[in-house]
């Protein structure tokens, strides 16, 4: 985002332009959306089918490690480029979205943060490339919110480890080739002695127990996971001692941005469809539109999303700078988030009886949009964050 003049006229407003590069970015996702994504989102929904086909085209395209320098694979772009592209894609089929938004935040950023020049070479560079794919695994049966209370332990092995337990809600878990597993070495540390692993689906001892039949993001598969006696070298062991919780919660943070463009993807495509519907359904002899329920509605709907886009705009910008953007990332997110939530019903509503049904897609939109108030931090979690910052000043 620039300025109009520059920078050199203080008096003057500030306009916000996207780049060449960051406009042809986006006009590459929403062609790609629009042309491959969109038409098939709704059976894929109903079918819950994992689009394995689309994910591979996201690879191609560079989508699945866009920020990922291009020495190890990615694209080399900035965080605004993947807010863009995440905005198109989850628009067309939230599901496809989270899908490219788990590689990229929370499987990519913390390998080349935090990894080893080995470990880049060998595991991020397939999955930038969009060869392989990947997921983040943090959360339990018994921690959720809580997630320092790991339950899944690692044990020294000779120079290795041997880690068991479970993993819940893993997105990409089922088909993910490359995890990035939270464990506890040492309880009496508690999250001082967490740390992160590097898993890989052929090891001996990791199983998909079962995949949960959710309300939305249904071609997205979520899984429980079980680590037995899982073995991994010294080589599969990200980041240094007592850092794991730390590179944890900074992928979450990256992560919030990730599902802040997917909540306003998915927000987009709900008030889009409502304001044409208004414009076409007639009732009492003229559209709907013309009722001042409806255009209020309307309003509120459009107030919320440009409010959130602004929000998860400079939350990526301020990545871009360097230092903290726990607190942006989390405004980021609870805004788009609940912004979601709130223009996907009034969607329904604006549709009437024929929001309920699934012959139009904002049922579905209505269904996704709840699950980015949970994942990645609950609405509630990011107020702990927000608060937690402000009180530091």
């Amino acid at each position: 985002m620039t300025r109009a003049d520059g920078g050199r006229n203080k008096e003057s407003a500030v306009k916000f332009e996207l780049s060449e590069q960051q406009r042809m970015i986006r006009d590459m996702a929403r062609d790609f959306a629009t042309k491959e994504v969109a038409p098939q989102a709704a059976e894929n929904d109903a079918e819950e089918r994992f689009p394995a086909e689309l994910v591979g085209r996201m690879g191609e395209l560079g989508f699945m490690g866009m920020n990922v320098a291009e020495k190890y694979g990615g694209s080399g772009l900035d965080t605004l480029c993947y807010v863009l592209a995440m905005e198109e894609i989850s628009k067309a089929c939230a599901s496809t979205g989270v899908i490219m938004s788990v590689n990229n935040s929370l499987v990519c950023w913390p390998l080349e943060t935090y990894g080893t020049e080995e470990q880049k070479q060998t595991w991020l560079a397939p999955l930038a490339r969009g060869e392989k794919l990947g997921a983040y695994c943090l959360s339990e049966p018994n921690a959720g919110t809580d997630a320092a209370n790991q339950q899944t332990f690692a044990k020294p092995d000779g120079d290795g480890w041997v880690i068991n337990g479970m993993k819940n809600f893993i997105t990409n878990g089922a088909h993910a080739d490359t995890l990035i597993v939270f464990a506890q070495t040492n309880p009496a540390l508690r999250h001082k002695g967490i740390r992160a692993f590097i898993v890989e689906k052929t090891d001996p001892g990791f199983s998909v127990i079962r995949k949960e039949d959710k309300m939305g993001i249904r071609a997205s598969e979520t899984s429980q996971l079980a680590l037995d006696g899982v073995k991994v070298g010294p080589e599969r062991v990200l980041g240094d001692e007592g850092t794991g919780f730390r590179i944890a919660m900074s992928t979450l943070d990256g992560g919030r941005i990730g599902i802040a463009s997917q909540a306003l993807g998915i927000s987009a495509a709900a008030y889009e469809a409502a304001r044409l519907y208004a414009l076409q359904r007639e009732q009492f002899g003229k559209p709907i539109a013309s009722f001042q329920a409806i255009q209020w509605k309307i309003a509120d709907m459009v107030l919320r999303l440009e409010a959130a886009r602004l929000l998860t705009y400079r939350a990526a910008w301020t990545k871009e700078q360097g230092g903290s953007y726990s607190r942006e990332a989390a405004m980021a997110k609870l805004a788009a988030s609940e912004a979601s939530h709130f223009i996907t019903n009034e969607a329904v509503q604006i549709f009437g009886g024929n929001g309920y049904s699934k012959e139009y897609p904002v049922e579905r939109h209505f269904r996704d949009a709840k699950i980015t108030e949970i994942y990645e931090g609950t609405s509630e979690a990011q107020r702990m964050v927000i608060s937690a910052q402000e009180f530091k000043k």
